[in-house]
């Protein structure tokens, strides 16, 4: 935990992620990387320069047209002294049964930016921030270039102006095998997603690219990210 702690110190620091008096919603969807940027942000407060306060915050799909379980997350929650706050949606109704989305995943990200967004806003945050690692940046990159014919990723730091909200991804320069390693270390209340498009999306396909490519160039993902950060694009140029 230590050494995700340190990257995710050294991202805050080198971004300027986090100021005095933030309000953060941190966005939990139940998987492994969003529960450690809640551990790693709950651990960072202790002794952050800035003071901040954190909202942990889960949108319910309701696959199934079923309320999810997050118990054990509420529970971790309150361990961790962090305010839990569950949004139920209609999400999964809208884009598997009404609309039969054969591509679901492009639609469902943007509304469920659109409920996060404006479910912070209701909560009084002015940050949102996402449990994005290396390898997510690398595989975004990808995706762009391949199936959009364009050169560009996600940003460390985002303001949207119109819905005046910034955010910030904390986990940037941590990578996925240390945050299934520390996870499973610390027994992370982990929800195993139900989506029926889960593992069989163009974000699976990056994945095992970069992995294929990674095994005759070595570690392509950290040259990915390396690249990107010398070039400043999209305002990774530190």
């Amino acid at each position: 935990m230590r050494r995700i702690l340190s990257h995710v110190r050294a991202a805050v620091d080198d971004y300027k992620m986090i100021e005095e008096g933030d309000r953060i919603a941190v966005g939990i969807s139940g998987g492994k990387d969003s529960l450690m940027l809640l551990k790693a942000l709950c651990e960072l407060r202790r002794f952050y320069p800035a003071k901040f306060e954190i909202i942990a915050l889960t949108l319910d799909m309701r696959f199934g047209n079923e309320d999810g379980d997050f118990s054990r997350i509420r529970e971790f929650c309150r361990e961790n002294d962090v305010e839990y706050v569950i949004k139920s949606t209609d999400l999964y109704e809208i884009i598997f049964n009404i609309r039969k989305e054969k591509s679901p995943c492009s639609l469902c990200a943007r509304m469920r930016r659109g409920i996060l967004h404006d479910t912070a806003k209701e909560l009084g945050c002015n940050k949102i921030a996402l449990g994005h690692h290396l390898d997510d940046a690398a595989e975004t990159f990808m995706m762009n270039l391949l199936i959009e014919s364009r050169v560009g990723c996600f940003a460390p730091v985002t303001y949207l102006s119109r819905r005046d909200i910034t955010m910030i991804r904390p986990l940037i320069y941590v990578r996925e095998r240390e945050v299934e390693r520390v996870a499973e270390r610390l027994s992370l209340p982990v929800v195993e997603s139900k989506c029926p498009a889960n593992e069989n999306t163009k974000r699976e396909d990056a994945k095992n690219l970069l992995k294929s490519l990674s095994e005759e160039y070595g570690d392509v993902p950290e040259k990915i990210v390396g690249a990107i950060q010398r070039a400043n694009i999209d305002r990774w140029g530190k």
